[in-house]
C-alpha cells in the first residue's frame, strides 16, 4: 500500500509535463513486445487501420456539449490527471457508458482498485462494445481502448489485471458517464 500512496503522490504532482505523465504511466505496467496471450482471440487494429464507426461525430457540436476535459480525452486521445476522475471511487451498482454516444461499456461488477489513479475494470459488458487499437505513442507499445460505436478514446488495456480475464482496462473518468442501477422493489 505504501507504493500505491507514493505513486499517487508522484502522479498527482501538478508540475508534471505532458511528456512526463505518459512516461510515468507506462513505467509500472506495459505490454510486452509480442502482446499477451490474453489478447489472442481479440482483433487489435494497427495504428494504420481505421475501424468503421456507426456514429459519425461533429467535432464542433461536441465542443459545445462536452466539457473541455471530456473533449480532450475522447477526441484528442488525452489523459486526465490521475486520482482526479469523478468515477475513480464509484462503488455503486450500475453501468459505465461512453460519454459521447451513451453506449454501455463497463459494469460496476468488473470495476476494481488497481492503484493506478484511474478507474479500472477487468472486462467490458460485451466485447463488441470496444475497439482495441495498437498505440505506439510516447515510445511505448500499448493498446488503446475506443468506443466501437463512435470511436471516442476511453483509455488503454493492460495484461496485468485480476482473474478471470487477467486484463486491466485503465479508463479515463472523463470518457464515461455512470448510470446507477435502479432498485426495483
Amino acid at each position: 500500500m505504501k507504493s500505491v500512496n507514493l505513486a499517487r503522490k508522484i502522479l498527482s504532482n501538478k508540475k508534471l509535463s505532458l511528456i512526463q505523465l505518459p512516461l510515468i504511466i507506462g513505467m509500472g505496467s506495459y505490454i510486452s513486445a509480442n502482446y499477451s496471450s490474453s489478447f489472442k482471440d481479440t482483433k487489435i487494429f494497427s495504428e494504420a487501420e481505421k475501424p468503421k464507426y456507426k456514429k459519425q461525430l461533429n467535432k464542433e457540436q461536441l465542443k459545445q456539449t462536452l466539457s473541455p476535459i471530456q473533449y480532450e480525452v475522447t477526441q484528442e486521445k488525452g489523459t486526465e490527471r490521475p486520482w482526479t476522475g469523478i468515477h475513480l471511487d464509484v462503488k455503486n451498482p450500475g453501468t459505465f457508458k461512453c460519454v459521447v454516444c451513451d453506449q454501455d461499456i463497463f459494469s460496476s461488477k468488473t470495476k476494481f482498485e488497481s492503484g493506478s489513479g484511474w478507474p479500472s475494470f477487468y472486462d467490458v459488458v460485451n466485447s463488441d462494445r470496444v475497439n482495441l487499437i495498437e498505440d505506439r505513442s510516447y515510445g511505448m507499445r500499448r493498446i488503446e481502448v475506443a468506443c466501437s460505436n463512435c470511436g471516442s478514446h476511453l483509455g488503454h488495456v493492460f495484461d496485468d489485471g485480476p482473474k478471470p480475464t487477467g486484463l486491466r482496462y485503465c479508463i479515463n473518468s472523463a470518457s464515461l458517464d455512470f448510470k446507477p442501477d435502479v432498485n426495483k422493489n
